[in-house]
């Protein structure tokens, strides 16, 4: 990308130019955004990854820019039409959409009635009209009645097609239409007759008849409109005032009052219904579709953050269950690391209804094991399982989870799932998902095509190959958020680790294998095509627990090790000690450690790092009931305040999990007491929620929840996490008893 072109995005994104520019020199150096969020925040001004993001975009925005600047110019030139101020003209030009317009009047064209009329010599004719002269239009016309223009209305019929494609093609034109639709556009929907009364069109029912301003219409609408458009049952227009749309052009064209300037009105109603009104509007389904779909990808992004950073359980020896009626429920115990033990079925659940002995086998197996969790699948018979293993006197605590299965079944029939156990079958492999799902959320979810998890809106009709990349963005921030044991890791969690590929993932993994666990961060760089620039991008997110350098378990990058060896040496102490002792940390002089290298953010990282080297971010995991008196929707009635799990985010409301198999909805407008904008400001994806029941559709498998009624505080996500740090041993005791406090204010 032209440098030049950096004044700009620091300007749009109301940054300083260094900040801008030192991006920029770090993305052409190889640096990833993880890297110059956490490792650079001097270069940056401590810009967080969201903003960093957004440069990088904008660098990418104007790089195609500048492609296709050379594009337009050479083509230009080569029709012999390039002045040196239309050259100036596209050399200033910063929008994409404003080098299309400077461009249209000189792209190549299919044959056009335009065309065809310029063919037949009546190009001079429109000139004449244009010009808005005293002479009468027929008059004008009479001249050019000969070849193939059979008479005078043929003449001025010509006249104003090429008239007509010149308004369409005018820039100031162009703009002023869109600028219009920009204002007041409405999008209008409405429903083909004869599918009217189809079983299919009535979840479209709402835009059956249905009208309004496109700047005030929610991404939602959009996309429910546009996906009944596309199934055949709705029809979509976006539409303008056409009075006011033909007063602007005609005041940008028309100059005086003659008998030519009325054929050239005439010229100007039929561009804008014919070629001005839907060229712009085919920009605005498209821009209104890019900017629905920005918004439903964001969505989707947050929910996943939401979820991939949900609490994990830790090293703990896990019995997990892959539910099941007729099949019987899929059992699997696994050690802390997650590796697979044992494997069995048991058949607890009607036909078989062995409950005696699935009790005996969980006994068994959990002491067998030293089982300290027990994880269940919460898709069908979720319920009745977590009800058995709850029944089960294991003679020792044993806490038990439900756990979020959605994409568990794509894992199990992947080409992961079989290089990871080739000799078990896909029941098994669903199992152990689900178990190691509840020790790391982020390690298993990133085995799956985060698509396939299903915390989102609309997910299948946006831009794929954008959704894609927003996706693996969420993947990668969040790992190397969180960082990742270099002793542990499968390749595919280290190959989001940033500036590692898959081939170099695999070769740690290769490594590993053969020379058994990395002893230092230092040994990272012995791995085949572990380059320098490479390890400087990936080793502050490595960890390697009991290394012999206690900061090789920490966050504090290889290149700043010598400033903290420094810090030990003039406290007198080891690195161990600094770490161990926070009265020795206390007495570390800041101001003394900071050089034109290592600068004042890089020191405060460092200190804060030496605190808790190595901690888990995530918040720790909580135990969770759902109410015991209902199992299925038949059982749930309105009025009931229950217990539920957030497990999607949308910007029309959000769905919990109640425990019955169906989600219900709390629509937005029951989020609060008070005004709710975003659901995403008042919920977090995993969250623990007290619902009411307001309705309850069998017929269609629908059940309405609200969360009016009760109080609660926005708190910051550091807030929260202590907050929930603290309620660590007794979480679900004082959620039951908000719930029963609740459920006695509902009597």
């Amino acid at each position: 990308m032209d440098p030049r072109y950096l004044p700009v995005i620091a300007q749009k994104l109301s940054l300083t130019g260094k900040q801008v520019n030192n991006v920029y020199e770090l993305q052409a150096e190889g640096a990833t955004v993880p890297f110059m969020a956490r490792y650079r925040k001097e270069a940056t001004g401590n810009l967080d990854e969201v903003v960093i993001t957004s440069i990088v975009e904008e660098i990418a925005y104007f790089t195609d820019l500048a492609k296709r600047k050379e594009t337009v110019v050479k083509t230009i030139e080569g029709l012999g039409k390039l002045t040196p101020e239309l050259a100036a003209k596209i050399e200033q030009c910063i929008n994409a959409t404003e080098l299309e317009d400077i461009y249209l009047p000189y792209k190549p064209k299919r044959k056009t009635r335009a065309t065809q009329a310029i063919e037949k010599g009546l190009e001079p004719l429109a000139e004449i009209l244009m010009l808005q002269g005293e002479q009468l239009p027929a008059e004008a016309a009479a001249s050019f009645v000969k070849g193939e223009v059979k008479d005078i209305k043929e003449a001025l019929q010509g006249a104003r097609d090429i008239i007509a494609e010149r308004v369409a093609e005018h820039q100031e034109a162009r703009t002023a239409i869109r600028n219009q639709f920009a204002s007041s556009a409405v999008l209008v929907a409405r429903v083909l007759s004869s599918k009217k009364d189809e079983a299919d069109a009535q979840k479209y029912r709402d835009y059956f008849e249905f009208s309004e301003e496109l700047v005030n219409c929610p991404s939602h609408r959009i996309m429910a409109i546009r996906r009944g458009e596309k199934e055949g049952f709705l029809l979509m227009d976006i539409n303008i005032d056409k009075s006011v749309a033909v007063q602007t052009l005609e005041d940008i064209f028309i100059t005086k009052k003659s008998a030519a300037a009325e054929e050239l009105k005439l010229a100007i109603a039929d561009s804008l219904d014919r070629l001005l009104k839907p060229s712009i509007e085919n920009e605005f389904r498209l821009s209104s579709k890019t900017a629905a779909d920005e918004e439903a990808i964001q969505v989707f992004a947050e929910n996943l953050r939401q979820l991939l950073l949900a609490s994990p359980l830790g090293s703990k020896r896990v019995l997990a269950l892959d539910p099941g009626y007729r099949t019987g429920c899929k059992l699997v115990c696994l050690d802390a690391q997650g590796n697979l033990l044992h494997t069995t079925t048991i058949y607890p659940h009607p036909p078989q209804n062995d409950w005696q002995k699935s009790v005996q086998v969980l006994q068994q197996l959990v002491k067998q094991f030293d089982i300290e969790a027990i994880g269940i699948g919460n898709g069908t018979a979720g319920r009745e399982t977590e009800t058995l293993a709850r029944s089960v006197d294991f003679s020792k605590p044993v806490s038990v989870f439900q756990v979020n299965e959605s994409g568990a079944s794509i894992y199990s029939a992947s080409e992961v799932a079989r290089e990871e156990f080739p000799d078990q079958d896909v029941t098994v492999r669903g199992a152990v998902s689900i178990g190691r799902r509840l020790l790391d959320p982020l390690s298993e979810l990133v085995k799956i095509d985060a698509k396939s998890i299903g915390v989102g809106q609309y997910q299948h009709d946006v831009n794929q190959p954008r959704l894609k990349e927003s996706l693996d963005r969420v993947v990668e921030s969040c790992v190397n958020h969180v960082g990742v044991d270099l002793n542990t890791a499968s390749k595919h969690l280290l190959m989001y680790v940033s500036g590692l590929s898959a081939t170099l993932a695999k070769n740690i993994v290769d490594y590993r294998l053969k020379n058994g666990a990395f002893k230092s961060r230092e040994e990272v760089k012995k791995v085949s095509l572990m380059g320098p620039k490479t390890f400087e991008q990936c080793a502050g997110f490595l960890r390697i627990r009991d290394a012999v350098n206690p900061l090789d378990n920490s966050a504090v990058h290889p290149e700043a090790y010598h400033v903290v060896e420094a810090m030990a040496n003039d406290l007198n102490c080891t690195v161990a000690e600094l770490i161990r002792q926070p009265a020795i940390r206390k007495q570390i002089n800041r101001k003394k450690y900071i050089s034109e290298s290592v600068g004042e953010f890089t020191i405060e990282d460092i200190i804060k790092e030496l605190e808790k080297p190595g901690r888990d971010p995530r918040a720790p995991i909580e135990e969770f009931r759902f109410e015991d008196s209902i199992k299925t929707m038949e059982d749930v009635k309105v009025g009931m305040v229950v217990p539920g799990i957030v497990t999607n985010i949308t910007k029309f409301g959000v769905f919990v999990d109640i425990g019955v198999k169906q989600d219900g909805l709390v629509h937005i407008s029951q989020l609060s007491d008070t005004y709710v904008s975003d659901p995403a400001e008042v919920v977090k994806l995993q969250q623990k929620v007290i619902v009411t029941v307001t309705e309850v559709d069998l017929a269609r498998k629908r059940i309405g929840l609200s969360m009016k009624g009760e109080k609660r505080e926005k708190k910051t996500e550091k807030a929260d996490r202590v907050e929930r740090g603290k309620k660590d041993t007794g979480g679900a005791d004082d959620f039951q008893s908000k719930l029963n406090a609740l459920k006695n204010r509902f009597k």
